[in-house]
């Protein structure tokens, strides 16, 4: 089915000042399309000569959500010096800044012609511009700049048959534009007006109705596939086509995420197991600090001659503390995911890889034998697929491994995923998945072993991505719990801004903190909380500890309900890893040592408490609580080398040495 065209201008110039060859004209005619596509507003410019089909131009930007797309062959770049100022006259010249790549095609078909040079051509979302920078007046024939929210600015395009001014109106009913009070040629996209919240990023990124209508017709896919990406703001929902509607207030915006999206309503009074959480003095929280990461030395110390690990206790507690060196992570997280039993032998595991890889090229090989026929008849298969080909292309791209074009770590990430498929057809592929595989084939750098250690990964985070998303709703009632634990002053605030029910951590638990961290960073972090150490969910303390960091400054400034999302959102890659690995360890202390810790907290924690009543209220029960898992190790490990705030403490290395030696 074509996709209806809004606009449509031919005639419009993109004028190059790269240098080329002699033979090739510096003026670049093209189309210029406004086109709606499954409820989006699309811009598309390409040459006249260009019949590239729209699925086969790369979706390359910032981030993974950004739909910039635009191609430039080699002998296209311009050499300007680092030091060329920018000027808004000089608008037809490429942003140099900004790398854009070809997507593979999986169809074959290369967009290039004849010549074998790709030529330009760019497309984007209006939910992506940001501002439209026209031409001055009597400045000959008119021309526009694009610029899009991550600070992409497209090249100019001149139109010679005719100005610019229906393109204009075609887009003022899409979205407001309103004059820059700094320059009356800028005019500003006001997303408040015309787009809907964006407080999960490309959740609400089609019109109001388009939104409810998916939600009744695949709640999952729209809750799942868009739920998982914060971003900056969120307005309102149900925007009717007069634009003299007024905004509904943040208070409405909070209902229609705790009743609209199904599955994911928490009503904690209803929850089985809910429990009214008094005050409690938990105490001071104990200092904390790591250690180094364990070696490859420390490693082998601890395996016997053929290769079994002597105290797994033992090297838990030592990742936990530390992590791991990298060179040991390849083969150490076999063991943490469970893809290698910890007390296997080095032949025992060859004898498991070697079934383990006959196995998975079985599995491999159902897909890839079903022939194009075959998948016709297969919309689940269909679906799956053009889901994987789409978010592979936009995985951790500017990662070394995975950059670039026709890059085999791709072609890994995609094979694998499909093989999951077969592996679990029910769940199959979800938006997010590809999140979780991305750093197991980049410490791997093996298939088979990659593909194993993502099974059992998934087999813990399966929930989190089923239909009825039973797993996120758990999680989020958990974290509520705790967090009331640990700070009802800060809970109380977030429920007067309509933030109570915590859906803006919604993608730290889904994809386990995958795209707030570096990419280096999330390698330490999971390796930490594959140990199961030092109680269950710890997780869910790292989100504790990082929405206690957060708290002073949302209290202090009254950020309210689009602020706190916007906020958090913006932690991204800013958070400090180790300090919140300290901080979450110190917070298990703290309730691990409460003499009245409530029944629903032990339960989360997997703290076994002899005697805690379900009403913490009472203050009576003196009894302690300890972990249900071995403690001992965990408390001789705890002496610190490593502070929080990034220190050392070498007057203590030498104790901890001492209290690490294998009994």
């Amino acid at each position: 089915v074509c996709a209806p065209v809004l606009y449509e201008q031919e005639g419009v110039f993109i004028h190059s000042s790269c240098g080329k060859n002699d033979d090739q004209d510096s003026l670049i005619s093209g189309v210029l399309r406004v086109i709606e596509k499954e409820n989006e507003v699309i811009v598309d410019w390409r040459p006249l000569d260009d019949t590239l089909d729209t699925s086969n131009i790369l979706c390359a930007g910032k981030d993974s959500s950004s739909v910039v797309e635009w191609t430039q062959t080699p002998k296209e770049k311009c050499s300007r010096g680092a030091d060329r100022p920018s000027s808004y006259e000089a608008e037809w010249d490429m942003v140099t800044t900004v790398s854009f790549k070809k997507k593979p095609h999986s169809n074959g078909d290369a967009a290039t012609h004849a010549n074998g040079e790709s030529k330009w051509s760019f497309l984007f979302s209006l939910t992506d511009l940001k501002s439209i920078k026209q031409n001055k007046e009597g400045m000959g024939w008119s021309y526009l700049v694009f610029c899009l929210k991550d600070d992409v600015k497209l090249p100019a395009l001149h139109f010679h048959h005719g100005d610019s001014k229906l393109l204009i109106k075609c887009l003022e009913k899409h979205v407001v534009l309103n004059e820059s009070p700094q320059d009356k040629r800028i005019l500003l996209v006001n997303s408040q007006n015309k787009s809907l919240s964006q407080s999960f990023e490309n959740l609400f990124d089609e019109p109001s109705y388009g939104l409810l209508q998916k939600l009744k017709k695949d709640p999952y896919t729209v809750t799942m596939g868009r739920f998982s990406k914060v971003t900056n703001y969120i307005f309102d929902s149900f925007r009717l086509s007069d634009p003299s509607s007024q905004r509904r207030p943040p208070s409405e915006m909070a209902d229609f995420l705790n009743d609209a999206i199904p599955g994911l309503k928490i009503n904690q009074q209803e929850e089985p197991g809910f429990e009214v959480i008094t005050r409690i003095d938990l105490g001071k929280q104990p200092e904390v600090s790591r250690r180094e990461p364990v070696s490859a030395e420390e490693w082998a110390k601890n395996m016997d001659s053929e290769g079994r690990i002597l105290n797994v206790d033992y090297i838990k507690q030592l990742i936990f503390k530390g992590g791991l060196c990298h060179t040991l992570r390849k083969e150490a997280w076999k063991f943490l995911l469970g893809y290698f039993p910890w007390n296997s032998t080095k032949e025992e595991r060859a004898h498991l890889q070697k079934r383990k890889t006959d196995e998975y090229f079985r599995m491999k090989l159902q897909w890839k034998s079903v022939s194009e026929e075959q998948e016709k008849r297969n919309s689940r298969l269909r679906d799956y697929r053009s889901l994987i080909e789409k978010d592979v292309n936009r995985t951790d791209r500017t990662n070394k491994f995975y950059e670039g074009e026709d890059n085999p770590g791709l072609i890994l990430l995609h094979d694998i995923l499909m093989t999951y498929c077969m592996y679990d057809f029910d769940l199959g592929y979800v938006q997010g998945m590809s999140d979780l595989l991305s750093p197991l084939l980049y410490v791997m750098e093996n298939e088979v072993d990659a593909f194993w250690c993502f099974v059992s990964y998934m087999d813990q985070m399966h929930q989190n991505f089923e239909e009825q998303m039973q797993g996120m709703k758990t999680q989020l009632i958990q974290l509520s719990t705790l967090l009331r634990l640990l700070d009802s002053g800060f809970c109380s605030y977030l429920e007067s801004q309509d933030s109570g029910y915590l859906y803006f951590c919604f993608r730290w638990l889904l994809i386990r903190f995958k795209r707030e961290f570096s990419f280096q960073d999330i390698l330490r972090l999971w390796e930490v909380m594959w140990t199961e150490l030092p109680c269950q969910n710890f997780h869910l303390l790292l989100c504790c500890a990082i929405l206690e960091s957060e708290k002073q400054q949302i209290m202090d400034k009254h950020y309210g309900f689009n602020e706190i999302l916007k906020h958090i959102n913006e932690l991204s890659m800013k958070i400090d890893v180790e300090y919140i690995l300290c901080k979450a360890e110190a917070i298990s202390m703290q309730m691990m040592n409460c003499k009245e810790l409530p029944q629903a907290v032990s339960e989360i924690l997997g703290i076994e408490s002899s005697s805690v009543t379900p009403d913490s209220d009472t203050g009576e029960d003196e009894s302690g609580a300890v972990l249900s898992c071995p403690t001992s190790l965990y408390q001789s490990i705890s002496t610190p080398v490593t502070a929080a705030n990034g220190t050392r403490d070498s007057t203590q290395q030498m104790s901890e040495t001492q209290s690490l030696t294998p009994a």
